[in-house]
């Protein structure tokens, strides 16, 4: 006995596309890339698509469900390729993909406990500043940390991150630190890079870094610094985050627009730094 109504024995694309699931603008991806034989066509013209057509596309469905790459499609139908070395390449995309969404998800989640973009930094960085009162850190600082990161990784910023945490517990070193910033801004484009404030800019912003290693010393953040470098996880990273480049060719594409006397008090500055460093050691 017949049913009623009898399946066809070929389909159209649309057709084709709705059962499995898919839409006709993949289907006609996976004729031209190779991964299902383009089937012949009616007296109008159309592809038209058979019972073994929709196996194929029933197959494509669930291995792109399962993660399987298109190429890695076309190979194990073709039988060209180990279905164990798919596998394994899969599964290391999808824990890859497992490690990053754990990732996100603990971004979001400090987001959530911090409040602010402050969140986005690495735990690192957050768990370091967690403890400051809202306002203690400003928009500038958190530039300045957002950079360190890039260059240097989660922990250059988590110790530069000491420095503004000093700064927010010490009044007076942080006006110094504004009227320093304000004299930076000061050296514009109309002030000769060798004009004698530009050395005496430099002199102060020097004595300003001691002053903050001092304050930094006398409440023992050395000793955190001390404690950050030998809880820091090697796994994650090796301290300079992947930046594709050295820290000194990422230093030198970071745009700053600074002003040539302004650029010369910096490198005034890192030289007195500098100077001190190798003295000490």
């Amino acid at each position: 006995m017949y049913p009623s109504v009898m399946p066809p024995r070929d389909v159209k694309i649309g057709d084709a596309a709705a059962f499995a699931g898919t839409t006709p603008r993949a289907i006609r991806h996976y004729h031209q890339i190779g991964l299902l034989p383009e089937p012949a066509r009616g007296g109008d013209g159309r592809r038209r698509y058979g019972y073994d057509d929709m196996i194929r596309l029933l197959w494509i469905r669930k291995m792109s469900e399962a993660g399987i790459s298109l190429d890695d499609m076309r190979a194990a139908f073709d039988e060209a390729r180990d279905v164990e070395d798919v596998l394994g390449r899969l599964e290391e995309s999808l824990a890859a993909q497992e490690a990053g969404i754990k990732r996100q998800r603990a971004a979001v989640q400090r987001l959530r406990a911090v409040g602010s973009p402050l969140g986005l930094l690495s735990p690192l960085v957050t768990d370091r500043l967690g403890h400051l009162p809202d306002g203690a850190l400003r928009p500038a600082d958190l530039d300045a940390l957002l950079v360190t990161e890039r260059i240097f990784g989660p922990l250059g910023a988590a110790i530069q991150a000491g420095v503004f945490i000093t700064l927010a517990t010490h009044p007076d070193l942080r006006a110094e630190a504004d009227r320093l910033d304000a004299a930076d801004a000061a050296l514009d484009d109309t002030v000769d890079p060798f004009d004698l404030r530009v050395e005496e800019l430099a002199a102060r912003h020097y004595a300003h870094h001691q002053a903050v290693l001092q304050a930094m010393e006398a409440d023992g953040m050395d000793e955190a610094e001390e404690k950050l470098f030998e809880s820091y996880d090697a796994e994650e990273g090796d301290g300079e985050e992947d930046t594709g480049m050295s820290a000194f060719e990422a230093v030198t594409k970071m745009p700053y627009g600074f002003s040539a006397a302004r650029t010369r008090c910096v490198e005034l500055t890192a030289r007195l730094i500098g100077g001190e460093l190798a003295a000490d050691s």
